[in-house]
């Protein structure tokens, strides 16, 4: 069937990038090559012993195969005493609802949030996903610049007036995905007074705060005096607990926006898998040092890639958070679809192209920190062989 045969909405969503990646990845695996596929996100540690228990029990109990309806009391509370061990921030329990993943959450609050012409406010580079959150509800989607001489931080004195007064929300996100950093307190405590400033509200994706590199813990967007009266929070458990499949993530802060997409989604869900709160359950009130650890892990891949990469020539920095890197592409290459299939034909290593996430992100490449020690330094060598980063 031709495209008009479909809603503009789902025309306009982008596949062009990964398709490519997809097919080039194929035609090397068929013809015999190994692959060293960093261009996904998707952890490589299994999630911890008595979260998997928790979920076995709980599939067990035919009772837990009806709908759920609604999040279960025990799995409020599980939320509450984690946000309060780990980030000592207080939620009541009509400050939170599950969503089936940040990425399903992230899509459907817009329509909650927007009317069709609306406009929202979403980092370039960013996560794609930010931009479909407003196509999802026909909102107008305007860009703030993240730039490495601002230290990738928005400038939020730079975006326009005219933007601003008719801006519903604006998505942030620290340790940022694609870009690898972390943003300061004070750039928290100016982004809530700007938000009361321009009524705008905040969403914050935090999806990331358990892997950091550059301080000790990371820290949530509702530990900051009165982020609860401007905005919400994601906080998933995919990447600190590695449960991607089990699509388990929390919206947490202001009541009104958190009753909002409750009723929202009322109408369009059964609520999360019984045998997943469970998990979810485990997952938050059980003990953190396997959480610790995988931090640990991350943080030794990310020095022994970064650092590999720059001795053979490719100046790649450290990652401050996230479970990825971003680096510049050499000087020769036009473009970073260019060096990527280069790259891929040439090492076998696959990366995502950074205009994946918007054009702010070509020139760059993201890498996913998804492989052990031992396979990065087989890559690094097979990097350093091919004589890419050579003068």
């Amino acid at each position: 069937m031709e495209d008009t045969y479909f809603s503009d909405k789902v025309n306009a969503l982008k596949t062009g990038v990964f398709a490519t990646l997809n097919q080039k990845k194929a035609e090397l695996i068929r013809r015999g090559r190994k692959v060293y596929n960093l261009s996904v996100g998707t952890p490589d540690f299994p999630p911890a012993p008595h979260i998997m228990k928790a979920m076995e029990d709980a599939c067990k109990n035919p009772e837990n195969y009806k709908y759920s309806l609604e999040d279960r009391p025990e799995l409020l509370e599980a939320l509450q005493f984690h946000y309060k061990r780990r980030f000592n921030v207080n939620v009541e329990k009509d400050e939170i609802t599950s969503v089936n993943g940040s990425q399903e959450g992230m899509a459907h609050i817009g329509m909650v949030l927007c009317n069709p012409g609306d406009t929202i406010l979403v980092p370039n580079p960013g996560y794609p996903l930010f931009e479909t959150s407003g196509m999802m509800a026909d909102a107008k989607i305007e860009y703030y610049p993240i730039k490495e001489e601002n230290g990738y931080l928005p400038d939020l004195d730079a975006i326009p007036e005219e933007i601003l007064a008719r801006t519903k929300y604006m998505i942030v996100s620290y340790p940022l995905n694609p870009v690898c950093v972390c943003a300061p307190d004070e750039f928290y405590e100016r982004l809530i007074i700007f938000a009361k400033e321009h009524d705008i509200i905040i969403i914050h994706d935090n999806a990331y705060s358990d892997i950091i590199y550059t301080r000790k813990q990371g820290r949530s967007f509702l530990s900051f005096a009165g982020a609860k009266e401007v905005g919400v929070e994601f906080y998933s458990l995919s990447k600190s607990f590695n449960l991607t499949g089990a699509r388990i993530s929390f919206v947490v802060g202001n009541k009104q926006i958190i009753n909002k997409l409750k009723v929202f989604r009322s109408q369009i869900d059964y609520g999360v898998f019984l045998p997943v709160q469970y998990a979810a359950i485990a997952a938050l009130t059980g003990p953190l040092d396997v959480v610790e650890e995988q931090r640990q892990e991350y943080e030794k891949r990310n020095k022994m890639l970064c650092g590999g990469l720059r001795s053979i020539g490719w100046d790649v920095p450290d990652s401050q958070g996230t479970m990825f890197v971003w680096a510049k592409i050499p000087e020769k290459y036009k473009s970073s679809v260019e060096f990527c299939l280069d790259l891929m034909e040439k090492t076998g290593v696959i990366v995502t192209p950074g205009n994946a996430f918007g054009s702010r992100g070509e020139g760059y490449v993201r890498m996913a920190l998804v492989v052990g020690e031992e396979t990065i330094s087989e890559l690094l060598s097979v990097l350093e062989e091919s004589n890419i980063f050579s003068k």
